[in-house]
């Protein structure tokens, strides 16, 4: 398959370096909102939806991880960045990771968000056939519910709200492929390719993607840094915005300009 034209914004100044920011399965570019405005300050980012996901097309499947890259590296040229630093969260982190081992130069600094290498098939391959029967509505709330810790879920209910119309407003189809994307996805040899210094943050009450998930990454790429957040369930970006942007500026800073 071909890569599709996503659709992105960008923020912040036109000559600052890149940063991309790939959404989690299910989710819209509108999950990193608490992020932007800071990395906007110093530099372009650019969020886009994943293919099937928001305003994206969702082509017929099935798709592999590298056609999710394949969008991902043309969108890189679309927007004229040869080179960028790549964040990603859950099903973005695994698109991050097989850019970064696939295409090196492409990758300035990584940043992978409660993701993994290697996620159990079964849940993700039983949701897809759910949602090709039903449509991912019927499935939002049980899926949100697991993005948020239950005391900031039941503390932010509009937040909730807004989290399961993203799930809600997914392409049927399109999610369903992005779940089985998933479940065939496996990064392990790939963790020992990744030269781009790499940040793993990990969310300590993540039921979707456990902890254990990111100490694999983090122990399988070199030099990679782990960094946990509490309370921090899927969605850590939302529940702990402070601490992940400034986990995320942090990282990519050090890294000068990355154009």
């Amino acid at each position: 398959m071909s890569a599709i034209d996503v659709s992105y914004t960008i923020d912040g100044a036109a000559d600052a370096p890149v940063v991309v920011l790939s959404n989690s399965l299910g989710a819209t570019r509108a999950m990193w909102d608490p992020q932007v405005p800071a990395m906007a300050e110093r530099y372009r980012v650019v969020t886009y939806d994943t293919r099937g996901h928001g305003a994206s097309p969702a082509p017929a499947g099935p798709y592999t991880l590298d056609d999710l890259v394949d969008d991902l590296a043309a969108l890189l040229d679309e927007v004229g960045a040869q080179r960028a630093h790549v964040a990603g969260l859950s099903l973005g982190g695994m698109t991050a990771m097989r850019l970064a081992a696939r295409e090196p130069a492409r990758v300035h600094r990584l940043a992978v968000l409660c993701t993994s290498a290697k996620a159990d098939p079964q849940p993700f391959l039983d949701r897809a056939r759910a949602v090709r029967s039903g449509g991912t509505a019927p499935l939002a709330p049980a899926v949100a519910a697991r993005w948020l810790t239950p005391a900031f879920a039941a503390a932010h209910p509009d937040l909730v709200a807004r989290l399961e119309a993203m799930i809600a407003g997914a392409d049927d189809e399109g999610y369903a492929a992005c779940c089985e994307v998933v479940a065939h996805m496996d990064l392990r040899d790939d963790l020992a390719r990744i030269t781009a210094p790499t940040l793993v943050i990990s969310g300590a009450d993540d039921l979707a993607l456990p902890p254990e998930h990111q100490r694999v990454i983090a122990a399988g790429i070199s030099g990679a840094e782990l960094v946990s957040v509490s309370p921090g369930a899927h969605l850590a970006n939302l529940e702990q915005p402070l601490e992940v942007t400034g986990a995320l500026l942090g990282h990519f800073d050090v890294a000068g300009d990355a154009r």
